[in-house]
């Protein structure tokens, strides 16, 4: 983005001419400044976490029996966020272009404290477990790259996890998605639609993730994956990093699209964001209901499974084969990736680097969607095979 304009060939060209030697050489090394801005940040989110008032919410039982207590201030956090952060830069306060100009040292200086924060966690597994639901599995690198525990928290209050995937990756990408519009401004007097288009889809996005905080406290992220290297480096550096990499592409790279062609961009990007929160909304309500609820204006269809958890007492789950439900069994990932695409497709298409994190994406949502096939089937047994008979699509209904 910075040394080769954004080009992946010229990249490789300029590695294959200068060796290991020149990747060191433009490498950007941690400096004061950065540790500084990462230090500000971090204590400011983790404060709000701490202080903002907000719901009790309880999370799914876990395997060990435990039931993980929340306190739901995201949409809190994020509004304070980011009027901090426009407040800081309107008032000449602190201009986050210093931020752009620094994003190098930045992302570097959060590579290896990242790191060490997974050590600090792989330490923390052993010897202060927070809950009983952890533990060893034999392999010390295992163990690192997977995470010691499900539930890591510091003290009674400060979950490690809701900490990491929400408040410094996820409040993280809205705060770059401001600062590369912010850089845009500064440094050509205006801000191009192209921009525009991207930066209010990013906000559109991290906005539905917030107001639906509670539910992602019941995905894979939180209730099924522990807190290692996988999790914790992956939100604190990949996030802020990769996921917001579009914008941080457009920034040296305007493109004019014209009011017609970015409104269409910008409403079918609203639409998947819309669609994807409205999967995940309808079976939330499905759940908290007992399925007593209506989907698109009908009673649901659905399956009961029981199951065997790990202390040998069956319990009862209810499988949605309607609405969304009924067209695949992950179809929600569908309108993820399109809205991600609709949010890089302003670059148009001079470059492979903007599309990066849309080929990512849906590498990881078609591997996550089999991982979660694999669990229910273990879960469910039975009831899995009934209930991918009645659904018989993973992702994408008539082809897969």
């Amino acid at each position: 983005m910075v040394h080769a304009d954004g080009s992946v060939s010229q990249t490789w060209d300029y590695l294959k001419q200068h060796g290991l030697q020149g990747f060191i050489n433009i490498w950007p090394r941690p400096t004061a400044l950065a540790w500084k801005i990462i230090a500000c940040y971090a204590a400011f989110e983790a404060a709000l976490q701490l202080l903002l008032p907000g719901k009790t919410v309880e999370g799914p039982i876990s395997p060990q029996g435990n039931r993980p207590i929340y306190k739901a201030n995201g949409v809190a956090a994020y509004l304070v966020t980011l009027l901090t952060y426009l407040s800081l830069w309107w008032f000449g306060i602190f201009n986050p272009s210093i931020v752009y100009d620094h994003l190098g040292e930045i992302f570097s200086a959060l590579i290896f404290g990242s790191f060490l924060f997974c050590v600090f966690l792989y330490i923390k597994g052993h010897l202060a477990p927070s809950s009983t639901d952890s533990g060893s599995c034999g392999n010390i690198i295992m163990d690192f790259y997977w995470g010691m525990e499900l539930y890591p928290r510091i003290g009674k209050n400060f979950d490690i996890k809701v900490f990491t995937n929400c408040r410094f990756g996820m409040m993280g990408w809205a705060v770059l998605a401001l600062t590369y519009c912010i850089k845009q401004y500064e440094q050509n007097g205006k801000v191009a639609d192209s921009m525009l288009v991207n930066t209010i889809l990013m906000l559109v996005y991290v906005t539905k993730f917030f107001w639906w905080e509670a539910g992602y406290w019941n995905t894979m992220d939180i209730a099924h994956d522990r807190a290692g290297f996988y999790i914790c480096w992956g939100c604190l550096v990949w996030v802020p990093s990769l996921y917001t990499s579009p914008g941080m592409y457009l920034v040296n790279h305007p493109v004019n699209l014209g009011t017609q062609l970015a409104i269409y961009i910008l409403v079918a990007g609203i639409l998947c964001i819309y669609i994807n929160y409205d999967c995940d909304r309808q079976r939330q309500v499905f759940r908290r209901t007992n399925g007593k609820c209506l989907v698109w204006g009908k009673a649901p269809s659905k399956i009961v499974a029981s199951y065997t958890t790990s202390s040998g007492e069956t319990k009862n789950s209810l499988l949605l084969t309607s609405g969304w439900w009924g067209l695949a069994r992950h179809f929600h990932y569908v309108p993820e990736i399109l809205a991600a695409f609709f949010w890089t497709v302003p670059a148009l298409f001079n470059h492979f680097l903007p599309y990066f994190y849309v080929i990512f994406l849906t590498i990881l949502l078609f591997d996550r969607a089999k991982r979660d096939d694999d669990r229910c089937r273990s879960k469910y047994g039975k009831y899995w095979k009934l209930y991918c008979e009645k659904v018989p699509y993973r992702i994408i209904p008539g082809i897969y």
